[in-house]
């Protein structure tokens, strides 16, 4: 019987139509998977272990350079880290591994037979962080039963260079890494990057269903950091303050050199340090912070300049006013008296910084009363923090100067009875020799994105407290303190120095007057006075070998300066 042919060619059309589509959409669906799905589905392919590699990002490196060159070094960046496992269910003779292993690891071939004579473990962790020489060296061996994975770990290529600026990382639970204190720290979100996802259709028991839609992001590595360090000055500034502690045999000391022009930090180093890629055995957590913008602590009469300054600006006094040292002052019940213990007589302001007298300073607060005294304070910058870019930073306190009693004002005249970060106080030197303008203090030069973009950091101005003519004035006050007074190891034959000693008392923990035996010792100044291409600040806690900053701090500054001045190619004028 035949059958008739339209139904046939009908059905056998649509068939065809079928087939066509089904191939379209298989072709389609291939397409897809081998060109745009390509990247998803070869992450899908990956162990745990890339799988991670792929979507953790590479952490920003932090650089330094030397003055007027191109070329970055680097003070932090990335390294892989092996590790180094065993599975023994899969080793024949686990003895003879352990003995082999042994050398190579360090460690005693008794306990790596503990761990490798285990006939049913699948997983032992042998060493971590283990050089690649040595994984080598274990993986010429071709022993069974050895796995090996690596993952990004931080590496400090330069030595003595500052810790507690740099700070340091450890990794979270995921494997990234942290930054901890310093600038690994305070610019963790700059560095760190961002992780990359990958986003997948699940089924009910939680596994990927691999043909459901995919969505993968590529990690974004973290950018790099410049720092505004002078690699030279740096380096010199860490040797000079470590043999400045073990040579005056002090608890610690710091470094601080800021250009004055800009507020770009050149130099910032404390002794204790340490190292930021061996930290595990700092048996005093104290050492990681940095006490240059970390700790407040009374300045005493490196603060006088402040005072001074503020009494010229405000019309009160001129270097030449005179007043009557009676060499003590009762105020509230409190009598304070010169350093020198002595009853100067007639004293010109300028004497008064030279012999550094406190009822000279006190004069100049009176002059000014409490409320414009306190005005020129917070012109200064103290009682603020200055953001230059490293957390944590202290404020320091001033709030002793809005209580009653004359007594707050008159100690705080030569820095008693308040408290300055160290920043504070270079950055308030730092107006005097900009001219009266202060700058923003910054430690950052410039941030190196991924794709190559560069964000170039531009100076800022934080404020004018006194005008040119006054920190001119100031100026060649303090030349005169460093040729006439107390600071004369600061000198540099050649040249100009403008710079003041402050030797302050330690206020007792508890509260109630001051330690007996314990000092700080500070310098702050710059040069060259006429045209300053650098501040300065150079300060010692405790010094059991010196008992004033003029005999410990001024040394030290004045190594340091004559470094700067002839490593800046500065002529002598003198």
């Amino acid at each position: 019987m035949r059958v008739s042919g339209g139904k046939t060619d009908i059905r056998f059309a649509v068939f065809s139509v079928g087939l066509i589509l089904a191939g379209a959409i298989c072709i389609l669906r291939l397409g897809k998977l081998q060109v745009v799905d390509h990247k998803i589905y070869g992450v899908l392919a990956s162990d745990q272990h890339d799988l991670e590699t792929k979507l953790l990002p590479n952490r920003g490196r932090i650089f330094i350079k030397e003055s007027n060159e191109s070329q970055l070094y680097p003070l932090a960046a990335n390294r892989e880290a092996w590790t180094l496992y065993a599975v023994p269910k899969n080793m024949k003779d686990p003895i003879k591994n352990a003995q082999l292993l042994s050398p190579i690891l360090g460690i005693p071939d008794v306990d790596l037979i503990a761990k490798l004579n285990k006939p049913d473990d699948p997983y032992e962790g042998l060493a971590k962080d283990v050089p690649y020489e040595n994984i080598k060296a274990i993986k010429d061996l071709d022993l069974d039963g050895l796995g090996y994975s690596t993952q990004d770990a931080r590496m400090y290529p330069e030595k003595n260079m500052g810790g507690q600026v740099i700070g340091l990382v450890t990794p979270d639970d995921q494997g990234n890494l942290i930054g901890r204190y310093g600038i690994e720290s305070s610019f963790q979100d700059v560095l760190a990057g961002k992780p990359g996802a990958l986003v997948s259709e699940k089924d009910a028991t939680g596994r990927r269903l691999t043909f459901a839609d995919q969505t993968f992001h590529d990690a974004v590595d973290g950018a790099d950091v410049v720092l505004t360090l002078d690699r030279s000055v740096q380096y010199k500034a860490c040797e000079l303050v470590r043999r400045g502690v073990l040579d005056y045999e002090a608890d610690n000391g710091s470094i601080l050199i800021m250009d004055p022009q800009t507020g770009a930090i050149i130099a910032m180093c404390s002794y204790p340090d340490f190292d930021p890629g061996d930290f595990k055995n700092v048996t005093d957590v104290s050492v990681f912070n940095n006490s240059l913008v970390f700790e407040a602590y009374e300045p005493g009469s490196v603060f006088k300049a402040v005072t001074m300054a503020s009494g010229i600006e405000a019309g009160k006094i001129s270097p030449n006013t005179t007043y009557t040292d009676n060499g003590v002052e009762e105020i509230d019940d409190f009598k304070i008296k010169n350093s020198d213990g002595k009853a100067n007589g007639v004293q010109t302001m300028q004497q008064v910084m030279e012999k550094s007298l406190n009822t000279g300073t006190i004069f100049v607060e009176r002059q000014l009363g409490r409320t414009a005294f306190l005005d020129y304070v917070k012109k200064f910058g103290f009682g603020q923090k200055t953001n230059l870019g490293l957390k944590p930073e202290a404020a320091g306190d001033i709030s002793s100067l809005d209580k009653k009693g004359d007594i707050f004002a008159a100690t705080a005249s030569f820095g008693q009875g308040i408290t300055v970060t160290p920043i504070q106080m270079l950055n308030a030197y730092a107006a005097l020799a900009n001219q009266g303008k202060m700058m923003k203090p910054y430690i950052v030069s410039e941030i190196i994105y991924p794709d190559g973009h560069h964000e170039v950091i531009k100076p800022e101005v934080a404020g004018q407290p006194v005008s040119s003519r006054t920190a001119r004035l100031m100026s060649g006050m303090l030349v005169s303190t460093i040729e006439n007074g107390h600071g004369k190891q600061a000198a540099v034959p050649g040249y100009w120095v403008a710079a003041k000693t402050g030797t302050a008392q330690v206020a007792k923990k508890g509260g109630g007057g001051y330690e007996a035996t314990e000092i700080k010792a500070t310098m702050a100044g710059f040069a060259p006075a006429d045209d300053p291409r650098f501040v300065m600040l150079v300060k010692f806690d405790n010094p059991r070998k010196s008992d004033w900053a003029e005999t410990c701090a001024a040394p030290v500054f004045g190594e340091m300066a004559s470094f700067m001045l002839h490593y800046y190619e500065i002529k002598p004028v003198r």
